[in-house]
């Protein structure tokens, strides 16, 4: 299928919350102000960032599961964005919710953890959850997917009666789930009008195609032509064979080759990817190397002309921080985002 770039001018750009700016001088409303300056018109909503300013305005800190604290503080948030005529797209990262054992403690947390973001939905007006398809390395989490789609089923049906809509995504360190064509699978599975695909530049082509743990920055399992031409494949398989109205958005950050590589071991948590997934992900042309116009490609060959929405974790090359201005940082990457798409374009 053809990409008119005609067909790319009304494309809504949104950017993450969370993807912006750290430290005292970068607070949630100067980094709203700095992305509705820079031209976007919605944001993801980031979680951690409804605890930061219910914080910062409260003088106190707010412990994750105190819902009556914190949707006073999603009013505010709404405020903030209605005063900057931004939309909130999305609440984000719903993770570690699939695949606990029926009775246990965590199952039972990760269903009230919904109905309270449900409520925070509700406040900030909001129609779509993001679940990450994660995992917790050494936790009793499943990897069953009868399970997970069972869990997501139950969750799609709970969405849906205030007609709101599931987002998957995979997460490329996820055991169950660490590609699009893995999530697509379980997406079809569950078999729900409200559930649907977050699609994302970095964790496909880093399932697919990166590796952070060797010297190359490829996956070295196989030679790389060989490697390119899976990858191309894929891309193909990806346009040819999801319906554009079962992707909700896509997310574009590209990532850095690391170097030295990443140790290809568990640390804090975290596997390798998951390690350059938090750290390494710069902004489109600012210094990455994955193939990522190529997800991106795909995604638009399938008809979809959805949300694009920054999302971004730029701790520079070696992932040690990066100290930016607000304004400036947004309106690059405003005008990267607008170069992803020109160069997506086949007229």
């Amino acid at each position: 299928m053809s990409i008119p770039y005609s067909s790319l001018q009304n494309v809504p750009l949104s950017y993450a919350s969370c993807s912006i700016g750290c430290g005292p001088n970068s607070t949630l409303p100067l980094r709203l102000q700095a992305i509705s300056e820079a031209g976007f018109s919605a944001i993801e909503l980031s979680f951690p960032d409804i605890l930061e300013y219910g914080a910062e305005i409260t003088g106190n800190e707010i412990a994750p599961d105190n819902y009556m604290a914190i949707l006073p503080v999603a009013v505010e948030i709404r405020k903030l964005c209605d005063e900057r005529k931004l939309k909130i797209m999305m609440l984000q990262p719903f993770s570690n919710f699939e695949g606990w054992s029926k009775g246990s403690v965590e199952r039972e947390e990760a269903f009230a953890r919904a109905t309270g973001w449900m409520e925070i939905m509700n406040v900030v007006g909001t129609d779509l959850l993001q679940v990450g398809a994660t995992d917790t390395p050494g936790h009793i989490i499943t990897s069953d997917r009868d399970a997970i789609i069972y869990d997501l089923q139950v969750l799609s049906d709970l969405l849906a009666k205030r007609n709101y809509r599931l987002a998957y995504e995979n997460w490329c360190w996820a055991t169950h789930a660490p590609g699009w064509k893995h999530v697509w699978e379980i997406v079809k599975a569950v078999d729900r009008p409200n559930c649907g695909l977050c699609l994302d530049t970095f964790q496909t082509a880093g399932s697919e195609w990166g590796d952070p743990t060797t010297e190359s920055g490829l996956i070295e399992s196989v030679p790389q032509p060989e490697l390119q031409k899976r990858f191309e494949a894929s891309m193909d398989e990806l346009a040819k064979s999801v319906p554009s109205e079962k992707i909700y958005l896509l997310q574009i950050s590209d990532a850095y080759k690391v170097s030295p590589p990443l140790e290809d071991k568990v640390i804090g948590g975290l596997r390798p990817k998951g390690r350059w997934s938090h750290d390494y992900r710069p902004m489109p042309y600012d210094g990455g190397y994955l193939p990522i116009e190529d997800v991106a490609k795909a995604v638009l060959k399938t008809g979809f002309r959805g949300w694009f929405s920054m999302e971004i974790f730029d701790s520079g090359p070696q992932g040690t921080g990066k100290q930016y201005e607000l304004g400036s940082f947004a309106a690059k990457a405003m005008a990267n985002m607008q170069k992803l798409l020109k160069n997506c374009a086949t007229d």
